[in-house]
């Protein structure tokens, strides 16, 4: 098979394709034929050693995966060679096949292409978790979503409206606040790009009032980080909940007097961690996903599929934050 690898530390320019040997089902184990993987921004910090998890090299990127499957390990009942099924893998995705654990699996719908079940899990069970595990999103809340219109982002446009919220979504361009509000925000605030100096923060702190009103954000949802974070949170409502997603601007430094200010909560969100030690949770929220895709609530927005040959240029575009939606590479057909 052939496997798009990262031998050695550094950009997608790194990055190689070269045969590999097909891999072999284990115990619990499935054998992906995949599909389609779509792109998320830890692939752009796993192949730079800076994610939680370093892979043993030459690995291949890409964590988020559907496709075929073509055989299974001992004790896997679930599964049969001939399903279609998507998954969260870590990495390996971008390669022709992948053994993934069964229990990692689900099955992808009838009539729902390998291109959006790569693009559904890892946004939306991410941002279903944030939003109602970490940030207690409730009917009528006022939801303030940073880089609004990523894979992220936009899940977060999309369960905030379903579950009742009031949806203002930020945005560095004219495309990412159309794109935001196609997917149902109901107002778009266009930032200017960090970095800020004191002054520049103040005003962005102001426009993050204005869009939000005089009571403050109920949840604001950040995957963006660096110098956005002090701006937003100074537009945090009375006993707010500030939820850290990610960190593609930077690891920011937050003054803690204005969390006291403000009585809010300030909630890391890691989703992996989450799936692990709470399955059955983890499982519920992933029925409700299917549940609402099901229902047209939620539809993954793929915006850009790349073929087999372009995944180092697939993960360019993640890493330079140019990308709107979600990118897929099309692994095969």
């Amino acid at each position: 098979m052939k496997a798009l690898l990262s031998k050695e530390s550094g950009g997608p320019e790194t990055l190689k394709i070269e045969e590999q040997p097909d891999p072999t089902p284990g115990k619990g184990e499935v054998l992906v034929a995949v599909k389609a993987c779509a792109i998320n921004f830890p692939d752009v910090l796993i192949i730079e050693d800076k994610y939680q998890f370093k892979p043993e090299r030459p690995f291949a990127p890409g964590g988020e995966i559907s496709g075929v499957v073509e055989a299974v390990g001992e004790g896997v009942t679930g599964f049969t060679p001939g399903d279609r099924v998507l998954g969260v893998i870590g990495h390996g995705g971008l390669a022709g096949k992948v053994a993934v654990a069964a229990d990692a699996l689900y099955a992808l719908p009838d009539g729902r292409s390998f291109e959006d079940g790569a693009a559904l899990l890892l946004t939306y069970a991410t941002t279903i978790h944030a939003l109602r595990d970490r940030g207690k999103l409730k009917q009528g809340d006022t939801l303030l979503i940073l880089g609004a219109a990523g894979g992220v982002g936009l899940a977060a446009v999309e369960l905030g409206k379903a579950f009742g919220a009031t949806v203002v979504a930020a945005v560095s361009s004219e495309e990412k606040a159309a794109a935001a509000k196609a997917a149902g925000a109901d107002r778009t605030i266009i930032y200017p790009r960090a970095p800020f100096d004191k002054a520049q923060s103040r005003e962005v702190a102001n426009l993050f009032k204005e869009a939000v009103g005089p009571n403050g954000a109920d949840v604001i949802y950040d995957p963006v980080g660096g110098d956005y974070c002090e701006p937003a949170l100074r537009a945090i409502a009375w006993e707010g909940r500030y939820l850290v997603v990610g960190f593609p601007a930077g690891i920011p430094k937050l003054p803690l007097n204005l969390t006291l200010l403000k009585s809010c909560d300030v909630c890391g969100v890691f989703w992996g961690a989450f799936a692990a030690r709470d399955p059955q949770a983890n499982a519920a929220h992933v029925d409700h996903l299917f549940r609402l895709w099901a229902e047209d609530a939620i539809a993954p927005n793929v915006t850009e599929v790349f073929p087999f040959a372009d995944g180092g240029k697939a993960i360019a575009k993640m890493a330079a934050r140019q990308a709107v939606g979600k990118l897929v590479v099309r692994v095969a057909e």
